[in-house]
């Protein structure tokens, strides 16, 4: 198993909303809402995604024989299922502050005045466009959907289904194993008695004689079925986080609960290497009183990390 270590630099304060699974609402400033909208400034929220694999091994019916036909000694001896941790993502997605909402006023004739917004009132631009961009996430989502396959079976010859024991199946199945190769190599140097007419012809009888051939090998080697999940958390930090415990994992029972003790546990860090300063009250209520425009937050640097075990890689 390898574990990963990521370290990021994070804007805290000055957070990103999470724009690809959020609604981004245009709003314009008009009479009737007294030429103002109403925003809310974001704060810090880090959302840790686990892509967890989980591969179903079924034994085939003739995997005693794997190695004598096929020459293949890691054949699934066993029907079973275990878990892989794939990767872990780490995106800092801003939340609404509810303790500072503001309106921002636009003048009466200001020309087309308008913000984008997301459905929970983060400020996204003031009169210009906004097209949300795809996260990570969301790619790998889409990306481990597309890989899953559902298994072509195999073909079954009169000859294969009249075998009368085990013994004799498998030697008939690795027959027709070399068979398939054999055609598709006659194919592929143009040595075979009935060609494909064109290329596309040619693609499609290649593709079915390589299911096919996989199909059989199934039957020895065995089957892997790979299946991917993804699970977040979000946590909101207000100050350093030292070692918290996000979830655990285990090959066998894949991702648990922090507080269940039947996997490892994995770690998240965070600690601020550059903070805004601070105001003083008096300066803060003075400054308070006084502001115009568009209230913003000054963004600091993070150090965040990811850790499982021992091992520490990174990407």
């Amino acid at each position: 198993m390898k574990y990963s270590i990521w370290t990021i630099c994070l804007l805290l304060g000055m957070a990103s909303p999470a724009f690809s699974q959020t609604r981004v609402e245009k709003k314009i400033a008009m009479k009737s809402n007294g030429y103002g909208v109403t925003y809310s400034l974001p704060k810090t929220s880090l959302v840790v995604t686990a892509e967890i694999t989980q591969v179903t091994c079924k034994a085939g019916p003739y995997y005693k024989y794997a190695e004598k036909y096929l020459g293949v000694k890691d054949a699934v001896m066993s029907d079973h299922v275990y878990y892989e941790l794939s990767k872990v993502y780490l995106q800092n997605k801003g939340v609404p502050d509810e303790a500072n909402t503001y309106i921002v006023e636009f003048k009466p004739k200001t020309t087309a005045p308008f913000v984008y917004l997301t459905d929970d009132g983060l400020l996204c631009t003031i009169n210009a466009d906004y097209s949300p961009t795809e996260s990570v996430v969301a790619v790998a989502k889409r990306s481990a959907q597309a890989a899953e396959k559902e298994q072509v079976p195999a073909l079954m010859t009169e000859e294969l289904l009249m075998a009368g024991s085990v013994t004799r199946q498998a030697e008939v199945a690795a027959r027709q194993i070399y068979k398939l190769r054999e055609t598709r190599m006659d194919i592929l140097s143009g040595e075979a008695d009935n060609m494909p007419p064109d290329g596309e012809a040619m693609k499609i009888v290649l593709q079915q004689l390589t299911d096919q051939e996989q199909a059989l090998t199934a039957l020895f080697v065995g089957e892997k079925h790979r299946k991917t999940t993804f699970h977040e958390t979000r946590i909101v930090p207000d100050d350093d986080l030292d070692r918290e415990v996000l979830f655990r994992f285990s090959e066998k029972l894949g991702l648990l609960d922090p507080d269940d003790l039947g996997g490892t546990p994995i770690y998240l860090s965070l600690h601020a290497i550059n903070r805004a300063p601070a105001l003083d009250p008096k300066e803060a209520e003075k400054r308070e009183k006084s502001m115009k425009g568009i209230i913003y937050n000054v963004p600091g640097k993070a150090d965040a990390r990811i850790e499982m075990g021992d091992s520490k890689l990174y990407r």
